[in-house]
């Protein structure tokens, strides 16, 4: 029977598909197109060039059609529902037109027999009727029985034409019985099975094919379906990470598309339900819960076509160059303090919890109805929890008893994540349905009973997982509930690359890990903070520091100032006393000054090491700032924390403490040094009197405190080299991995002379090393020993095996057989994906830090070859680099030099400062432009 017979007069009409972005025809005007392939026939009868012209024609059909839909979604850019509407019309137009062509009249049949029918079927998400613009086309071939010749020449020369209008088509060829047996085997396509959706051909065929998947392949199965589809979920999650990072997958991520995809799949296959909205009636979803589905999931298609629109092609990850246009694209503007970007992305977030919500809801649901009952054993032998009067076990999850008699008192909207810490056990969705209708009960008067205080802080403090609490409770609202001034940090993303989270998880992170530390689950790797927590301290100060550190973010002001203005009425209300309430609020105000000195600062300065003893104070702040610091760095991201910071942080925390105890007379160059000679003296036990009276005269004051022993043998040892090699335009280099520092040492030594710190920061650069610290010493005798911290692309120590190529580049380099500045030019570029983000140039001028130097600290945007540009700026004023210190968050870096002028003095002048400042300026424009390139 021909196809025309089956459908409707003109076959080329695609299935109405609901509300469309714009007008049907606007989108396929199937009348025109039909007029226009008939028109081709009538003038030709030659196969081959019947279809290249019927291509042509759907491709301007295709081409006008996405033109269309663009056009209107940008005028409506939330419209995701007609979108993917639209998009499926046009698909549907396109493929039924190349059904018609390829079998009414490449291939026709006058009497077909009863095996050369031909079922077309959308499946997966073609099926649904749900398409991106760049969507995959799956499409199921459906015959009766094994593919005949005929069947064969109207698929392969329908998909020749669905290939030439580039469209991505997945497909497969199948009888009834195949679809059965290969969906029982496999629950991909069991899956796509379950979407599908007659297109055009035979449709008795589809029919029968429908309601055999229903009877002998879904029914019964239930169970099994969603079992494999939450092992499928856990697989998708651990792959893509958390639904909090920051540069999320749309489609495939946490709390992302799938993740709604599969809850309507699981309740498909349940109840052949056609639509979520029929989950509402069978008390699946209440009315609320299926507004927030659709709101969520009208959301994420948006972003994702936007995506899709952006790129020219079917991009699901939402990298920051992306998030910076989509966010323009749907009309987000910036805010006081917050770029566009951070509004929109705080928005997804909020939707990708809610998705989180939303799927623990109806599985909870689904496992009550279709729970299979435990084996008798277990359920005599297992062990239940004992739960406070007032709450149920639910499938093994904590439930409330009676719902009025738990609203009667408030404070149980607290007491149940104290009960589910106090059991271990999960809070059933229903009792977290009832918390979420009723967080309007939370006000001021709990907020001051010192009751819900006591509760709250006993959530962080007593349990020993704060983190399981605090998570749950903000997600459904509690926390800021109970918090006001956490709401606007909810979901907030710092659109940067260096935070891998928003800022409320980074702070619940850091929570974690202090419970971690206070658990001795890190003392072999964080010894000093595990001691510190051991040796005791105040804990209730320490976690309320922790939960409120960043609470002023997002704002124009500096947000640890206005931290600390927020937590000077936070913490009396979290029933702290007085002395703790100005603890907390110090740590907050000051929760970056160790991380700063640490990482921007020469901590083998005395004067570095005064001022911050200074700041603190007492060791009992100092140990608390301590911990404070080494969780907040923890909870940046999972690579944020390397053996460098550790040792920078345990060196400032050693040296203060013995500063604060001892007194800070005990900080000057003189006692340092001498103890830095009687070590080198002790190492080098094998050289004569003579020798190590001559290597410990030939340096500085700043020489003997800036180094380790280890580093000044190595030096010693090459300018030992030097000395007997006698030939001026020798250059001694040594690479060696510094295990301790997770950073490889380059130590250089050589005679002196000008600009020679930026030719080794060029060189460096060429073989793509990062220098995380550099410090450079001339000696009285004339040679000047630099020595280099590096690493890898990677931010790790480079292999051993690497070294000695590396060693050879860098010696072409500075022997002038490579000229950095030129080679640089290709090497030094900015990734598209980080071209988004702005990092304006700041530029210090500080004598106080330093009693000998002046410290020049340049805060801007990092890129390879930086450092080099501004060693040779300052080079070219003729500015002696002592040494540099490097700290990079991300796309930034603060590049900090210790600096003297060529007579060895400090730079009051301002005139002088502004003068190498508009040089520094000058060099990271050029540098700029040249990376952008």
């Amino acid at each position: 029977m021909p196809v025309s017979e089956l459908t409707p007069s003109n076959p080329l009409v695609p299935q109405s598909a609901g509300t469309l972005i714009c007008e049907p025809n606007d989108i396929f005007d199937a009348d025109t197109i039909r007029q226009r392939i008939d028109a081709i026939v009538d003038d030709t009868s030659d196969n081959a060039a019947i279809r290249n012209q019927v291509v042509g024609v759907l491709r301007d059909v295709q081409k006008a059609g996405r033109a269309k839909i663009a056009e209107a979604f940008a005028t409506a850019p939330f419209a995701a529902r007609p979108l993917t509407r639209s998009y499926t019309y046009l698909t549907d137009g396109l493929v039924r037109a190349t059904l018609y062509v390829a079998s009414e009249i490449l291939h026709p049949l006058a009497n077909p027999t009863q095996g050369e029918r031909i079922a077309v079927m959308a499946v997966g998400g073609y099926g649904r009727g749900e398409m991106a613009p760049f969507s995959d086309v799956d499409l199921l071939f459906l015959t009766p029985y094994k593919i005949t010749a005929w069947a064969e020449s109207v698929i392969e020369s329908m998909l020749y034409m669905l290939w030439d209008l580039r469209l991505k088509v997945g497909h497969s060829s199948r009888t009834i019985k195949d679809c059965l047996r290969l969906g029982a085997e496999d629950f991909t396509i069991r899956t796509a099975m379950l979407e599908q959706r007659f297109l055009a051909g035979h449709a008795p065929l589809a029919k029968e094919l429908d309601e055999r998947l229903k009877t002998e392949l879904f029914k019964g199965s239930g169970q099994e379906f969603i079992e494999a589809k939450l092992a499928e979920r856990d697989l998708r999650h651990r792959k893509q990470g958390e639904r909090y990072m920051v540069e999320p997958n749309v489609k495939e991520g946490k709390g992302g598309l799938r993740d709604l995809q599969s809850l309507y799949w699981i309740a498909k296959y349940l109840y052949s339900v056609q639509d979520v909205e029929e989950l509402v009636p069978l008390g699946l979803f209440t009315p609320d819960e299926f507004d927030t589905f659709v709101q969520a999931e009208s959301f994420l298609w948006a972003v994702r076509s936007h995506l899709h629109l952006v790129t020219n092609r079917a991009t699901e990850q939402l990298t920051f160059d992306l998030q910076v246009e989509v966010a323009a694209r749907m009309g987000y503007e910036d805010r006081a303090g917050r770029r566009a970007v951070e509004v929109f992305m705080q928005k997804y977030f909020r939707e990708a919890t809610r998705v989180g919500e939303l799927t623990r809801i109806l599985l909870t649901k689904l496992e009550a109805a279709h729970m299979k009952s435990e084996p008798l054993l277990e359920r005599i032998f297992r062990r239940r929890p004992k739960v406070k009067a007032g709450y149920k076990v639910v499938h093994g999850r904590l439930d409330v008893a009676d719902p009025k008699k738990f609203l009667s008192d408030k404070l149980n909207l607290l007491r149940l994540f104290d009960e589910g810490l106090r059991t271990g056990m999960l809070i059933h969705p229903d009792a977290m349905r009832l918390v979420t209708a009723n967080l309007a009960l939370i006000d001021d008067e709990m907020r001051g009973d010192k009751e819900a205080q006591r509760i709250f802080l006993d959530l962080m403090l007593k349990h020993g997982n704060p983190e399981r609490a605090l998570r749950r409770m903000n997600e459904l609202g509690v926390l800021s509930a109970f918090i006001p001034e956490f709401e606007p940090i909810v979901a907030m993303m710092q659109f940067n690359m260096y935070h891998s989270y928003t800022v409320d998880e980074h702070t619940i992170q850091c929570i974690t890990n202090l419970a971690m530390i206070e658990k001795s689950e890190l003392v072999e790797e964080l010894p000093l903070a595990s001691s510190i927590l051991k040796e005791g301290v105040n804990r209730k100060v320490l976690y309320v520091a922790l939960l409120l550190h960043d609470i002023g973010k997002g704002r124009s002001e500096d947000h640890s100032i206005l931290g600390a203005r927020i937590t000077r009425k936070v913490a009396p209300r979290l029933g702290l006393n007085k002395s703790d309430c100005e603890t907390v609020e110090w740590l907050v105000r000051y929760h970056l000054l160790m991380s700063d000195m640490a990482q921007k600062r020469d901590i083998s300065d005395p004067r570095t090491v005064r001022d911050f003893a200074k700041a603190v104070q007492t060791v009992k702040r100092l140990d608390l700032l301590t911990v404070l610091t080494v969780c907040d760095i923890r909870g940046v991201g999972p690579d944020t924390w390397n053996n460098w910071k550790a040792t920078l942080l345990r060196a400032l925390h050693s040296e203060t403490k013995r500063a604060l105890e001892t007194g800070m007379e005990d900080l000057n160059r003189e006692n340092r040094g001498t103890e830095a000679k009687k070590a080198l003296r002790a190492a080098l036990a094998d050289w004569s009197k003579a020798e190590l009276k001559a290597e410990t005269a030939r340096h500085y004051d700043p020489y003997w405190q800036g180094l380790q022993t280890e580093t000044q043998v190595e030096f010693a040892d090459m300018l030992r080299a030097l000395e007997a090699s006698g030939d001026p335009g020798d250059i001694e280099i040594r690479l060696h991995p510094d295990e301790d520092r997770d950073a490889t040492r380059a130590c250089f030594a050589m005679w002196d002379h000008p600009g020679i710190f930026s030719r080794v920061a060029g060189a460096l650069a060429l073989v793509g090393a990062n220098v995380v610290d550099a410090r450079s010493y001339t000696t009285k005798d004339g040679y000047v020993t630099d020595a280099f911290w590096i690493q890898d692309a990677e931010g790790r120590p480079y292999e051993t095996d690497r070294l000695p190529r590396l060693t050879q580049m860098i010696h072409k380099t500075l022997k002038g057989e490579v000229v950095a500045r030129d080679a640089l030019k290709s090497r030094d570029k900015i990734k598209k994906r980080e071209k988004a983000f702005n990092v304006p140039t700041h530029i210090t001028f500080d004598n106080e830090g330093s009693e000998i130097y002046t410290i020049i600290e340049v805060d801007t945007r990092d890129r390879p070859g930086l450092l080099y540009d501004l060693a040779r700026a300052l080079a070219g004023t003729n500015v002696y680099i002592a040494n540099a210190v490097i700290a990079t968050y991300g796309e930034q870096v603060v590049d900090t030099f210790y600096v003297k002028d060529m007579f060895g003095l400090k730079y009051h002048a301002e005139s002088k400062q502004r003068t190498l400042e508009k040089k520094l300026r000058e060099a990271i424009t050029e540098g700029a432009k040249r990376a952008n390139a």
